[in-house]
């Protein structure tokens, strides 16, 4: 077998079928194998895209390629397949780095997922930072992933956790923010994007005035690189953190992406193999970032996923997927305004393709089953946000998230199985 390396190089992947305009939604939904398949012998209605989206062809393709014409492991060896896997694996970094814009490749620390990487941060940075006295701020919409690791700090070094409201369309209270930001705020930790109410919050303008009381700024945006453009330096947050399998990519990769100065000073948090420059039984001298935060064998079959679904995104526009979301998403809430009994979670603009919503005198978990066997795939519970399910005085809901591969079609679907499980539970 000889190899041909042009083959492997994510950014030289097959382009999606779709043509970049007009926005070809059913040649796109061809490049989705599972889309073809079926669930209790109906076709698949896939809306759960905001818990882990599907993967084209191009994704599933690049880490069969990686893996039956060049796999080795990374920065350890000198032969031929080593090289290769090593090239493509930072090729892949500097395709996140283009992603979002981040001003060097080296300020991409690739992580097993986003809660990795917010952990990073606080098990590294904030332990070095943040004291008794200090306070992190976080909202009402935060993922768990955004709360728990923040409680931990401040159980650990008695720090404050402040938490800002939210409005009742769920919009973040931006006049109670500015109240409870000071200049004990050491941390503001907030989502892009609500993964329950699909709520963009503000993100520039809330790094703008957390800056101007001298706070650092980390944001989770697992739920918002998947629906539009993203420039961390236009935002110029300090942290941000997302993962893969919602980005039409792999499981057990995600991405931490840190301003230089910033990674230049933090220790590192897990130590090993590939994150030194020397070891010696006296002393260790750790290597500069990003490898210092990348210990033991990284994601490598993950991270040339990864680049493959964002060349294969990029090669849609992200403009495009955009608005191709932007109208599912007016279609879908004009429709299920509609629907008997139902109520609506989160209204507040702008908002990302994602709808959670409760249905009169039906649990959503028995929702979700009877849905199940109309074929449509969407998450019941609470969303990994308890919090949240308190606040909108709920037990949890119903969500039903859109993504570049959902149709009109599909939020017909929706609407018709509903109104079939409204009269058979209500």
């Amino acid at each position: 077998m000889t190899m041909d390396t042009a083959t492997l190089t994510p950014d030289t992947a097959p382009p999606p079928t779709a043509p970049p305009a007009p926005y070809d939604v059913e040649a796109v939904r061809r490049d989705f194998p599972i889309l073809g398949e079926t669930v209790h012998g109906k076709p698949v209605v896939y809306l759960d895209t905001g818990a882990s989206a599907q993967k084209p062809r191009q994704v599933l393709d690049a880490m069969e390629r990686l893996q039956t014409q060049a796999y080795a492991n990374v920065h350890r060896g000198t032969y031929l397949f080593s090289a290769e896997s090593t090239r493509l694996y930072e090729a892949a970094r500097e395709t996140v780095q283009a992603f979002i814009n981040a001003g060097s490749e080296r300020e991409v620390v690739f992580t097993a997922n986003a809660t990795d990487g917010i952990n990073l941060v606080a098990q590294t940075w904030a332990r070095a930072n943040i004291g008794a006295g200090d306070a992190v701020l976080i909202t009402e919409l935060e993922h768990h992933a955004n709360i728990v690791p923040w409680q931990m700090l401040r159980d650990a070094v008695g720090c404050e956790l402040r938490v800002v409201p939210v409005t009742e369309d769920g919009a973040l209270d931006m006049a109670a923010f500015d109240r409870l930001l000071d200049e004990t705020v050491k941390l503001v930790a907030v989502s892009h994007c609500s993964n329950v109410l699909g709520t963009i919050q503000p993100v520039a303008e809330i790094t703008r005035r957390a800056h101007a009381v001298g706070a650092r700024v980390l944001i989770d945006g697992s739920q918002a690189v998947v629906h539009g453009p993203v420039d961390v330096r236009d935002i110029d947050c300090d942290f941000y953190a997302f993962t893969g399998h919602k980005l039409y990519g792999p499981t057990g990769i995600g991405v931490l992406y840190g301003k230089l100065d910033l990674l230049e000073a933090m220790p590192p948090w897990k130590g090993g193999g590939d994150m030194i420059e020397s070891v010696s039984f006296d002393k260790t001298v750790y290597a500069a970032p990003p490898a210092r935060f990348e210990a033991g064998t990284p994601p490598i079959v993950e991270a040339i996923g990864l680049a493959a679904a964002i060349a294969y995104m990029r090669g849609l526009g992200m403009d495009a997927i955009a608005a191709h979301e932007g109208d599912l998403l007016r279609y879908a809430m004009q429709r299920l305004s509609s629907v008997e009994g139902l109520t609506i979670h989160g209204t507040a603009t702008p908002k990302a393709a994602v709808i959670s919503f409760s249905m009169a005198g039906i649990h959503p978990q028995d929702l979700s089953m009877l849905l199940d066997r109309s074929g449509l795939c969407l998450r019941a519970g609470h969303h990994c946000a308890q919090p949240l399910m308190e606040i909108l005085g709920v037990t949890g809901t119903t969500r039903a998230s859109f993504g570049l591969y959902n149709t009109r079609a599909d939020v017909d679907a929706l609407v018709s199985a509903l109104d079939r499980a409204r009269e058979i539970l209500a």
